[in-house]
């Protein structure tokens, strides 16, 4: 299944008429005395295919069915779909009511709206949104429709600076002027809300944590390098990558990314390659089959000659995400399962700032500009 192209602007209407039509499935089975259920299209390892060709990761048409009469689960070990159902079925409620208004919220303010008590009871809908946000995406899934479209947006998190003007509602804003904290990067950064203009990058370089990357503002590395410097605050939000994705494709800039040495970051920068297995549907639209990992690399510490005592020890959580990765197809190559292999038999992790032991500006002066002047990477 693919998700339907466009940005806030998209035909709300049209998605608000697949919400009721969500709706009116349900009361066409309860006219026919049948069981009541849903189908949700299933966001599992199990049904999402690595597409070779297009270098992305896609959504199969598996789909997980919740019945209104089930409090138990239909199969051995699942939980009641009564509940879901009724949670699923609320939510979709809630996003009609904020097309049919015309307005967008943020996630935490939807999840306070389903944050009620059953009707004629004390059991509450949602009690965390840990809870909620996870129906929101099967919604947007099972009516294909991007959460913006919903009239949905995360808090801003991530921030850009380099040398590129934006258009950010009507409003230009030069990014080269921003200041120590950047230009915050929006939860929706469609064509209809943020335009490009007056380019001078050469590349991208997303960088896995806020602090490193207020070291490369401070140190005004996208000023020597003529690149644009953005960061998630940590597995990137969907608006960052959107976004690096966009300034790929309409700009034709390179990505790199920047990371720590650990299972953890090389599942970000998979992320950002491939796309995400949870958010598969929504790949075409983020993902950026070219990015490039620039680092770090479990052959750094040998090679830039950090000290022994800096690494950190792989925990048990460790090792066993890093046998899960090997395992993945997109990870598949020569070159991945080496460099995976290799901080595995160290036994040991590097974060980025494990530099700073050597000098503060070590990885923006010379770390990070030889690994760019000899072309070290993985693709």
């Amino acid at each position: 299944m693919a998700a339907r192209r466009g940005g806030a602007a998209q035909d709300r209407a049209g998605v608000g008429k697949r919400l009721t039509g969500v709706a009116e499935n349900v009361i066409g089975l309860i006219r026919k005395r049948q069981d009541p259920f849903l189908d949700i299209p299933s966001r599992t390892l199990t049904n999402v295919r690595f597409n070779e060709k297009r270098r992305i990761i896609e959504l199969l048409d598996g789909r997980q069915r919740r019945f209104f009469f089930s409090l138990l689960g239909r199969r051995k070990g699942e939980g009641s779909q009564a509940k879901k159902f009724m949670q699923t079925l609320r939510v979709a409620q809630v996003l009609k009511r904020l097309i049919d208004e015309n307005v967008t919220t943020s996630l935490r303010d939807v999840f306070y709206n389903l944050k009620v008590p059953v009707q004629g009871s004390k059991e509450l809908v949602f009690y965390e949104q840990s809870e909620s946000d996870p129906v929101i995406e099967d919604i947007e899934v099972t009516v294909e429709a991007l959460r913006e479209s919903l009239g949905v947006h995360a808090e801003i998190k991530g921030n850009m600076v380099g040398p590129m003007t934006v258009v950010d509602n009507n409003n230009d804003i030069n990014l080269t002027a921003m200041g120590s904290g950047g230009w915050g990067v929006p939860s929706i950064v469609e064509p209809d809300v943020i335009q490009f203009k007056k380019v001078k990058a050469k590349f991208i370089l997303l960088i896995e944590k806020g602090a490193v990357w207020n070291r490369f503002n401070q140190d005004r590395f996208w000023e020597k390098h003529d690149c644009m410097l953005i960061h998630g605050g940590g597995q990137p939000p969907r608006g960052v990558r959107r976004l690096i994705h966009r300034m790929h494709y309409e700009l034709k800039l390179p990505v790199y990314v920047l990371v720590d040495n650990d299972p953890w970051g090389y599942y970000i920068y998979s992320v950002v390659k491939q796309g995400s297995i949870n958010l598969a549907f929504e790949s075409q639209r983020m993902a950026v089959p070219a990015a490039r990992f620039i680092g770090m690399s479990s052959f750094d510490a040998e090679k830039f000659d950090v000290p022994a005592h800096i690494p950190m020890p792989l925990t048990d959580e460790d090792r066993r995400r890093a046998r899960e990765i090997r395992e993945y197809p997109w990870f598949a190559s020569r070159e991945w399962q080496r460099e995976i292999k290799h901080m595995e038999s160290l036994g040991v992790k590097l974060e980025l700032e494990a530099f700073s032991s050597k000098d503060f500006r070590f990885i923006t002066e010379r770390y990070l500009p030889e690994k760019l002047k000899r072309g070290e990477y993985l693709a």
